[in-house]
């Protein structure tokens, strides 16, 4: 008599009944559908005991570890006080000392707050405040967004609607804004000879082009600073931000700064503008903000837009968002503590030592010959993997390389989702030495698997 074990039910649960995100479910034919039962710092523990070293910090949002015992005693507190209550008329301690703090540590200028509860929610937010803001100013106009190719911000209507990966946006196109692209200042693509600061300054140039023609119809030129996660880890230089902020300044044009993966920390400095010494008009915030514990998201923006918005009633200009969960006491208090650890602790200089461990450990990658490019900015490093290392010739992608890598992760206790064929690593804060020789081990065997055909 044959007895599921736990993890098997629990999967056979799961697949007769949810729907999971970016997934074809088919494929869990045959690809394992992988049971959690806990989580212990950087690792996760599943159903069936094995544990599993989360590479990618849970899509990037675990910054100190799965039921991080402080995090987790703020939540129980504030559970124990107020849940919840609406945020329009309302307010409440957690909200107002979470503004103060982001205030307090964001670039200079960026004084109001504006809450939200995922990412892509704060695309949006930021999207329509900058419409908004140009037509409550007498320019109705300005309907349009620059974005960059290869660019990532979300996948509801008006964030895929500034994306530039074809997976997400081809099929719905027909519903969707198009935006202006402008060429990403990605380090990858330089001529040869180039340096990243020549491709950013190249870049800028075009940039420049772009505004000339249509900066009386833009809103907002839109990035991800430094580096654009979802297309593939690429990877830029900061004197981009610095020229792109000038530009925005001289064609009167928004500065939206999309933070949602490389704030907190990912990049080597608390937020990615700062290595460019720059304030966007917006910074969208998320992932990160509470830890990895709850679903949040902040705008924050300035004076001069808040100012825009602010008349009687009876003028019409109200910025009239809303999500039902705007401002949650619980994800709030959560996400406060999650600063209080930046706060206290030396998170920026250990991530620094752990960021050169990583980099020394993948530097002898650069020499396979199946390796394009090793590249990394901080806490983030990314794998290309191609056919062909002196032309940069891709796999076919329905060779699905990069899910060989995976596959051999997980066989390893390893996380490594890959996009396409990059394999990345972005790892939880609370990871040692040890845990990337880990991750890294791994990664180079499942490697030398993946591409041995």
């Amino acid at each position: 008599m044959n007895t599921l074990t736990a993890a098997d039910a629990l999967v056979r649960r799961d697949l007769g009944h949810l729907w999971h995100p970016c997934t074809q479910m088919h494929d869990h034919e045959t690809i394992p559908m992988v049971p959690i039962a806990r989580g212990d710092g950087a690792w996760l523990v599943g159903v069936d005991g094995r544990r599993y070293l989360d590479g990618i910090s849970s899509w990037w949002t675990n910054l100190f570890g799965h039921a991080n015992p402080r995090l987790a005693a703020s939540l129980a507190e504030q559970a124990r006080t107020l849940e919840h209550v609406i945020f329009a008329g309302f307010t409440h301690e957690p909200a107002v000392a979470l503004a103060e703090e982001l205030v307090r540590v964001t670039p200079p200028g960026l004084d109001r707050v504006f809450y939200a509860d995922n990412g892509s929610a704060a695309i949006e937010v930021a999207l329509k405040m900058s419409f908004h803001y140009w037509l409550n100013q007498g320019h109705g106009e300005k309907t349009r967004f620059i974005a960059l190719t290869g660019s990532y911000h979300g996948e509801t209507l008006g964030a895929l609607s500034v994306s530039d990966v074809a997976l997400y946006r081809k099929t719905y196109a027909p519903l969707l804004l198009t935006p202006i692209l402008a060429p990403s200042p990605d380090a990858y693509e330089a001529e040869p000879g180039e340096s990243a600061p020549q491709v950013a300054q190249r870049r800028l140039g075009e940039l420049r082009a772009l505004l000339e023609r249509h900066a009386h119809e833009v809103c907002a030129v839109i990035v991800e600073p430094l580096v654009q996660c979802a297309g593939g880890m690429r990877m830029y230089h900061p004197d981009y931000l610095a020229g792109l902020r000038r530009l925005c300044d001289e064609f009167q044009v928004h500065f939206i700064a999309d933070e949602i993966a490389v704030g907190f920390g990912r990049t080597g400095t608390l937020f990615a503008c700062e290595q460019a010494q720059v304030s966007p008009d917006f910074m969208c915030l998320s992932k990160g903000l509470t830890g990895g514990f709850l679903p949040l998201s902040a705008v924050l923006t300035n004076t001069a837009v808040y100012e825009a918005f602010y008349a009687e009633y009876s003028a019409g200009k109200a910025f009239l968002h809303s999500h039902s969960y705007t401002g949650n006491p619980l994800a709030c208090r959560v996400a406060l503590e999650t600063l209080g650890i930046f706060r206290d602790e030396p998170v920026l200089a250990r991530n620094r030592q752990l960021a050169e461990h990583l980099s020394r450990r993948l530097a002898p990658l650069r020499d396979h010959p199946h390796v394009a490019d090793v590249r990394q900015t901080g806490m983030i490093a990314a794998v290309e993997l191609v056919a062909d290392k002196a032309s940069r010739r891709p796999f076919p992608a329905a060779d699905r390389r990069g899910l060989r890598v995976y596959l051999h992760g997980l066989r390893h206790g390893a996380v490594l989702r890959p996009l396409g064929d990059v394999i990345y690593f972005m790892p939880p804060y609370v990871v040692t030495p040890q845990d990337i020789d880990h991750l890294v081990d791994t990664a180079v065997s499942g490697i030398a698997l993946a591409v041995s055909d």
